[in-house]
């Protein structure tokens, strides 16, 4: 396989154009037509997992964060960002990554930890805005439902938990072709009226691309007319973060030693326990302060996240439970989920994951 075929298997499960615009996802260092000897899975890419890549023959590095965040205006081997990227190109290893995309994704990094503490029942908590789009096109009559088919075999016309949605509408188009065209229908310069259908089917933005090449793919006239509108809905099925219920409902401290456990937490802060019941948990990997509100307001009895300052803690304002458990600590199970991906969708290929502790903060 080359590098090319593997990213495209990770953008099944995360697509690029889900993560936030202020991220740095993808194929950071490398070439996309390099044959792959090996991939090495890690929560960040390192010096160390640079060495642990080399150790094992991984020529391509899957790694959760981006380890060019910023612009690089020297590559001098100065600070751990250069020499990591210095490492690995001297090494000829690639590096790809994920971050937000997998964030956002229903079968990311928060769908994981719902599964770690056994969450059922599990929805986005933040859905993700402007991450669909509307087509409208028009097509004779008698081509419009083939037309239809093909565009919801390549993905458009999904909403929510449901498929194949579209509405049309009937009419009658008009064209005239002009000396270098090649109409289908009717004849050069002479006005033709066709009875048509006007489709209309929302797409998600990653599958844009797909979407309209099936459009043109089947369409019967040479000139396909169409309209691609961006939506301010929210997708329900992305985002970040999510809700769900435990199993059994469980008293505060009893959840947050679970937590604690479950999570290989060394130290869980906590905003003050209420006296009640846990039954609905809200959960979002890395630095999750923007997202209190929306836990509030979606009923969660606990929130748990990382990366919360003094005054945050505050904002539970004794609707819930503020849990902050490191931010390591939430999202590390991420690489486990990788590595289970990657050798379910390509089973005769050795995925490594790595060994290497990232965590850069320690306690006593």
């Amino acid at each position: 396989m080359i590098v090319k075929e593997v990213t495209d298997i990770l953008e099944e499960l995360a697509p690029l154009a889900q993560a936030e615009d202020f991220d740095n996802v993808g194929l950071l260092v490398g070439n996309s037509n390099k044959k792959v000897t090996g991939i090495l899975v890690t929560l960040d890419t390192l010096e160390n997992v640079v060495d642990e890549a080399i150790e094992h023959q991984c020529n391509l590095i899957v790694s959760f964060h981006p380890i060019i965040f910023k612009g690089l205006k020297k590559i001098t081997g100065s600070n751990y960002v250069e020499r990591v990227v210095l490492k690995a190109i001297q090494n000829d290893i690639a590096i790809y990554s994920m971050h937000t995309a997998l964030d956002n994704s229903p079968n990311g990094v928060n769908a994981k930890i719902c599964e770690v503490l056994g969450i059922t029942n599990s929805k986005i908590l933040i859905s993700q805005k402007r991450s669909i789009k509307k087509l409208t096109t028009y097509v004779p009559k008698a081509d419009a439902q083939k037309l239809k088919d093909a565009l919801f075999a390549a993905g458009a016309g999904n909403i929510g938990n449901y498929s194949n949605c579209s509405f049309t509408v009937d009419g009658t188009g008009s064209y005239m072709g002009g000396e270098n065209s090649n109409p289908s229908k009717g004849e050069i310069g002479k006005l033709l009226l066709e009875k048509e259908t006007q489709i209309n089917v929302t797409l998600a933005v990653h599958n844009e691309r797909n979407i309209l090449q099936a459009l043109f793919q089947n369409h019967p006239y040479e000139e396909v007319a169409y309209e691609v509108f961006s939506l301010d809905n929210k997708d329900q099925n992305t985002g970040m973060g999510m809700i769900g219920e435990l199993k059994e409902p469980m008293n505060e401290s009893d959840f947050l030693l679970f937590v604690k456990q479950k999570m290989s937490v060394s130290v869980v802060k906590h905003s003050r326990l209420l006296g009640k019941k846990v039954e609905k948990v809200a959960v979002l990997g890395g630095s999750g302060a923007f997202a209190i509100s929306a836990a509030k307001a979606s009923g969660a009895d606990v929130f748990v996240t990382s990366d919360l300052k003094y005054h945050q803690f505050f904002e539970a304002e004794d609707e819930m439970v503020i849990a902050d458990i490191g931010h390591y600590e939430s999202e590390q199970f991420t690489k486990n989920l990788l590595v289970d991906y990657l050798t379910e969708k390509i089973p005769s290929f050795a995925i490594r994951l790595s060994e290497s502790n990232t965590n850069p903060i320690k306690y006593l």
